[in-house]
């Protein structure tokens, strides 16, 4: 493996001197999903120039594409590898000792260090999934389900699943977590975004009179863009205060589109969702909108869970954890028939209410 690294290293090299630019390549790191060179190129070098030779860089090592990032002073390339295991959640969360409360767990980063994503944090609160299909936006929205369900308690954390089209969060239906049946009908969707909104003034509420903290709430919503194209303004109206106003309440949204469009999400989307897990889509044009910033390459990402988190500007490559459908259906069992049972007498006020207050939802 080494000496085929030093021969691609001297390749990529020698295609960046035929069109005269000074750049040599310093190290570089083997990732489960990609092989990363590190360039550092002469002062008078331009980002763009490096990132105009991609193709010709991916064809001289023999590779199906190329993906130029910024890393601080010097410049990442990077080639997907065809060899590439799969990373599955429920091992990963094996080797965690510890998840802080309402953390999801996403999967590996670029150097193969288990990624988590606390939703508490003031600089995360909200976050958008977007790809095309193939691109494991689904998946890894399953997989933050069942983390965020293996690692809290009942009386400490409910979810909410709004599935339009019925197929990405079904297999969720008996999670003792969800606070009501996933919506899918119109109806029930409204009713429930209508719920979320007044359960939010009333937590606002008390908490300025009282101080009382409330258990939070993860809202995760497949196909946003889908909904808001049927659902119309005031499915836009009720998410985009959700997304305003729902942190000081102990509430997160977490919604996942196909079609990150700026006609479409843009007014939501833009300055509400902070944190961004961007998948593989169409073009440069689609990776703006959906990320936030431009030239991430989103466009360039290979499906299948290769995914960029994009926080405050910062970009991170990572590899998504897989939980398989049959991996749902036993996990849900086991905490519907004992891993909560501990907590769930806790729990039985909260859920209690809940489901009086969306009897017509359920």
């Amino acid at each position: 493996m080494r000496r085929l690294l030093e021969l691609q290293a001297n390749q990529i090299e020698a295609v960046l001197a035929s069109h005269k630019i000074r750049a040599r390549i310093w190290g570089g790191t083997v990732t489960p999903r990609l092989i990363r060179f590190h360039l550092s190129p002469s002062l008078d070098t331009r980002l763009s120039q490096i990132t105009r030779l991609s193709e010709e860089m991916a064809l001289s090592v023999g590779s199906p594409s190329c993906r130029v990032a910024r890393r601080r002073s010097s410049i990442d390339l990077e080639f997907p590898r065809t060899d590439f295991d799969t990373v599955h959640l429920l091992p990963l969360c094996r080797r965690l000792t510890e998840v802080p409360a309402c953390t999801a767990v996403l999967g590996l980063d670029e150097e193969g260090v288990p990624l988590l994503l606390r939703l508490p944090s003031p600089e995360v609160t909200h976050v958008l999934i977007s790809g095309t299909t193939g691109s494991g936006k689904t998946s890894l929205a399953q997989t933050m389900i069942a983390s965020l369900a293996l690692h809290n308690d009942l009386a400490d954390l409910g979810l909410i699943l709004i599935d339009p089209q019925g197929r990405g969060y079904t297999l969720f239906a008996d999670l003792p977590h969800l606070v009501l049946s996933p919506a899918q009908e119109d109806g029930e969707i409204l009713q429930a975004l209508r719920w979320l909104v007044e359960e939010m003034e009333r937590r606002g509420q008390a908490r300025e009179s009282h101080r009382m903290e409330f258990p939070r709430l993860v809202v995760f919503v497949d196909e946003l863009a889908d909904l808001m194209l049927v659902g119309g303004r005031e499915v836009e109206r009720l998410l985009t205060r959700l997304a305003q106003r729902g942190r000081g309440a102990a509430i997160h949204l977490v919604a996942s589109t196909q079609k990150p469009t700026a006609a479409v999400i843009g007014s939501l989307v833009k300055s509400n969702f902070p944190v961004r897990l961007v998948g593989s889509v169409p073009s440069p044009e689609d990776a703006k909108v959906a990320s936030g910033v431009a030239g991430t390459g989103a466009e360039r990402l290979m499906g299948r869970g290769d995914f960029l988190l994009v926080m405050k500007g910062q970009v991170l490559r990572f590899q998504g954890a897989l939980i398989s459908e049959g991996e749902i259906r036993e996990l849900v069992a086991q905490l519907r028939t004992g891993g909560q049972r501990s907590r769930r007498r806790e729990a039985v006020g909260l859920r209690g209410r809940l489901a009086r207050r969306l009897r017509v939802v359920r």
